[in-house]
C-alpha cells in the first residue's frame, strides 16, 4: 500500500469558492478512469482523499492515520469494487465510518479552548484578512456537530451534490437537506464569522 506522506506543513484547505472548479474537475478526471491497480489509485487519487480527511480531523497526523485506514479497508475490497467511479464514494464512506468509530471510543481527552481574538480588521482585500476569515470559518466548521460537520465538508468543501452526500453517509437527501441547513444556520450565528456576513 502506499505510503501517505507527511502533511505537516501543507497549508489549511481552501476556502469552498477557491476550491469548487478544482474539484469538479478532479471528479470529473475521477469518473471516467478505470485503475489498473489499487497502487496507481492511491497514487492519482491521495492528494483529493487526504484533503477529504484533513477536513474530518484537525490533526494532520491523525489525518494521515484516517486516510490509511480508509485506504486499507478499501485494498481488501479491491476485487469487489467492479465500478471504478464508485471509488472515492467508498473511501469516503470508509473516511466518515472509521472517524465516527473512533468519535464514539475516544475517551475525553481532548479539551476545547478559546482562541486568540484576531487582530483588528484590516482593509477588504487584504491577504492576511482573507486569511484571518478563512481561519474563522474553518474554526466554526470544527465546532459543529460531527454529522454536520461531515455534510457541510462534503457539500461544499467536496462540491458533491446533496444525493452523492446521501449516498456517501448513507442517509436520505431530506436528511442532509435539513442538517446542512441547521449546520449553516449555526454558522450565521457564530460570532467569529460576523466581519463574513457584514
Amino acid at each position: 500500500m502506499a505510503p501517505v506522506r507527511s502533511g505537516a506543513s501543507e497549508p489549511a484547505p481552501r476556502t469552498p469558492a477557491r476550491t469548487r472548479s478544482a474539484h469538479a474537475a478532479h471528479a470529473a478526471h475521477a469518473a471516467h478512469t478505470t485503475y489498473p491497480s489499487f497502487a496507481s489509485y492511491v497514487r492519482a487519487r491521495q492528494p483529493v482523499l487526504l484533503r477529504t480527511a484533513r477536513s474530518l480531523t484537525a490533526n494532520p497526523c491523525d489525518a494521515e492515520d484516517l486516510l490509511q485506514t480508509a485506504l486499507a479497508k478499501t485494498y481488501v475490497a479491491w476485487d469487489r469494487i467492479e465500478d471504478h467511479r464508485a471509488l472515492d464514494g467508498y473511501v469516503r464512506r470508509a473516511l466518515l465510518n472509521t472517524r465516527t468509530s473512533q468519535w464514539r471510543k475516544r475517551k475525553v481527552d481532548e479539551y476545547v479552548c478559546d482562541e486568540l481574538p484576531e487582530p483588528a480588521v484590516v482593509p477588504a482585500g487584504d491577504p492576511a484578512e482573507q486569511q484571518a476569515l478563512h481561519d474563522a470559518m474553518w474554526r466554526a466548521i470544527m465546532k459543529l456537530p460531527t454529522r454536520q460537520r461531515a455534510m457541510v465538508v462534503l457539500r461544499y468543501y467536496e462540491d458533491l451534490s446533496e444525493v452523492q452526500t446521501a449516498e456517501v453517509l448513507g442517509v436520505s437527501v431530506g436528511t442532509v437537506k435539513s442538517a446542512v441547513s441547521r449546520a449553516l444556520g449555526k454558522l450565521r450565528e457564530d460570532p467569529e464569522l460576523g466581519p463574513v456576513r457584514a
